[in-house]
């Protein structure tokens, strides 16, 4: 897929899952269960032991109607790495110009991370495809609100505090797309193979997305 098309699926699914991993043992109940639960998209963060390893082997698992990316890539050299190794998109937790330039060089999404208003502009006229707002948790929906009245063009992702009772209330506030964590990706859920705990689980964030883009 090009980027325009994975963009438009993180749009669509309006949930990345963000997990970090000691192994890939419990990623095909995971992603089962996302996929089951409308959640279309799973960032898998380089700080996961045996990453590269475990982004290849899911990604050719799955199909386009299921996006595997990587998280955490602080530089170029990794996000050369995780492309070939099947990921759509790159977020980075800070702003790296030279990580777009090497995703769009692959067609690849670039989510750059970006905390202030200054970084959050610089980073989308460099050509971030998305921006992560990160951290999300000391700001609030509130934040991008008041980002997006001068700069309304600019798709934002906030990650880090999204939680499901603040779901509706980001995407109310402009948020194109959310990256969450544990409030999604239970553990104790994982821990017990509950998975049909964490199909409904995800199909509620699924549900509170919806209602946020009613104006609900």
């Amino acid at each position: 897929m090009d980027r325009q098309t994975i963009s438009a699926k993180l749009v669509e699914s309006g949930l990345v899952a963000v997990i970090r991993l000691d192994n890939g043992d419990k990623l095909p109940g995971i992603i089962a269960a996302l996929r089951q639960g409308g959640v279309n998209a799973l960032e898998i963060t380089m700080t996961t032991p045996g990453a590269l390893d475990i982004i290849k082997e899911f990604a050719a698992q799955n199909g386009d109607d299921f996006l595997i990316g990587a998280g955490s890539v602080l530089d170029a050299a990794t996000a050369r790495l995780v492309i070939l190794n099947g990921a759509q998109f790159v977020v980075g937790p800070v702003f790296r110009p030279e990580v777009i330039r090497l995703c769009h060089r692959y067609d690849k999404v670039a989510i750059p991370g970006a905390f202030s208003p200054t970084e959050i502009l610089t980073a989308w006229e460099q050509g971030a495809d998305m921006v992560k707002v990160f951290p999300a948790t000391s700001l609030g929906p509130a934040f991008l609100k008041d980002i997006l009245g001068p700069l309304p063009q600019i798709k934002l992702v906030p990650t880090g505090g999204v939680t499901l009772e603040n779901t509706a209330a980001f995407i109310r506030a402009g948020a194109c797309c959310l990256g969450v964590g544990t409030a999604l990706l239970d553990k104790k859920m994982i821990a017990a193979d509950d998975w049909p705990a964490l199909v409904r689980h995800a199909a509620d964030f699924r549900a509170a997305v919806i209602k946020g883009r009613a104006g609900k």
